[in-house]
């Protein structure tokens, strides 16, 4: 059994641990209970998963929240934000958190042109600032089954639109085996199996 030669982790045609960036928008009680497009517990278990992966495998992460400073949101929800440990929120009065200054930049600071992104709605702050990246030369993989918009065809309709514009859409499962790539990746083995084979309701879109 012989593997061709090692692939360069940054410069490879697929998402690498060294090439990516987590992109979590808005992840707050309020947007999670105006989801009607999927499970509101899945939904939550979801976008935990798709944060462990991004800590399991060293992948920077930019937190963003709307409307926490002014007093008019509550901040990311408790499992999320525990997931995260430390990680700073930029918080944010645009609903299109590529028009934040502060969130751009800490965008660019990962120095990373492949976003994984995951936001609250589908059909707004995931499909603004998806378009937006786009636009300026960036990859953009929404993780599908880590976000959820009003209605199900709301959310539907925002996949469709970004996918046409050239977002590149994944699953936690797919993020997982694409960043974990080789089992001789042993250090990491035991939460690939953890996070992914045992415990299947993360991976659930049933309600």
């Amino acid at each position: 059994m012989t593997n061709f030669p090692h692939r360069d982790p940054v410069t490879d045609r697929l998402l690498t641990p060294e090439n990516s960036a987590l992109i979590l928008i808005d992840y707050q009680p309020t947007q999670i209970e105006s989801i009607g497009s999927m499970n509101h517990h899945a939904l939550n278990q979801n976008v935990v998963m798709t944060a462990k992966l991004a800590k399991t495998y060293n992948v920077p992460i930019v937190l963003s929240t709307v409307n926490v400073k002014s007093g008019r949101n509550k901040d990311t929800i408790p499992d999320l934000k525990k997931a995260l440990g430390d990680i700073p929120s930029i918080d944010r009065s645009s609903i299109n958190a590529w028009q934040d200054k502060e969130f751009v930049e800490a965008v660019k600071a990962t120095g990373r042109k492949n976003l994984v992104i995951a936001a609250l709605w589908t059909e707004a702050c995931l499909t603004f600032p998806t378009i937006d990246a786009l636009a300026e030369g960036y990859h953009v993989y929404p993780v599908v089954d880590a976000v959820g918009g009003t209605s199900q065809i709301a959310h539907e309709t925002a996949l469709r639109r970004v996918e046409q514009v050239g977002a590149q859409l994944t699953t936690n499962a797919q993020l997982a085996c694409e960043w974990q790539r080789d089992w001789n990746r042993t250090d990491t083995v035991p939460d690939f199996v953890k996070l992914l084979l045992g415990a299947g309701d993360f991976i659930n879109l049933g309600d």
